[in-house]
């Protein structure tokens, strides 16, 4: 699998969230490697995103959605969960983030099943706190090159149709809520993979 360039999160963040659909999320934990096919993302802006962490400014936080594309966000919420970004914006915007929101496991389904307490696989990556239970990422992949073979990085994967990408209003925010910058992959897509 060929690791995914920085050039590819060069982009507009809504459509890189688009074009995150099918790859592969990979978690390298010592020599093991922890995996699943991106199913659902969602974009968050800057300045016309009131939804984004970065619609305020920098802060201690939110600093990666002002750096460097193709590194990780990876930030604490409701004092118990972790959500994992990929930082993504095109020169336009100072800021940006694509949310990984689920996975189709693919590679070390047994730890991901211990990770998360459970051997129900249809709840084991189906939400953005869920897959990071999973793939054991916590704010020590905060900044991780995304671009590289590292302990967390994003290859291609499967070519996803546009036809079969689903967009509806981004899950849990009160702002923006006209913005459809949830994408995911139809579910009969899979019934097919």
């Amino acid at each position: 699998m060929k690791v995914i360039p920085r050039s590819f999160y060069e982009k507009d963040t809504v459509d890189v969230a688009k074009n995150l659909l099918g790859k592969i999320l990979v978690r390298r934990i010592n020599e093991m490697l922890v995996s699943g096919i991106i199913s659902e993302t969602e974009a968050y802006r800057y300045k016309d995103d009131p939804a984004s962490h970065s619609f305020g400014g920098m802060t201690e936080r939110n600093k990666a959605m002002f750096g460097e594309v193709g590194r990780a966000y990876v930030y604490f919420t409701y004092g118990m969960h972790y959500c994992v970004n990929a930082v993504a914006k095109s020169e336009k915007y100072d800021a940006g983030a694509v949310l990984i929101r689920a996975i189709v496991p693919k590679d070390g389904l047994d730890f991901m099943l211990k990770q998360r307490k459970t051997d129900v696989i249809s709840n084991l990556t189906n939400g953005p706190a869920k897959l990071t239970q999973s793939l054991k990422i916590t704010k020590a992949q905060y900044g991780e090159d995304l671009t590289k073979v590292s302990g967390l990085y994003i290859t291609d994967g499967i070519n996803i149709k546009r036809s079969t990408i689903e967009s509806r209003p981004r899950i849990g925010i009160k702002k923006a809520v006209d913005n459809l910058w949830n994408f995911s992959i139809s579910k009969n897509y899979f019934t097919d993979y």
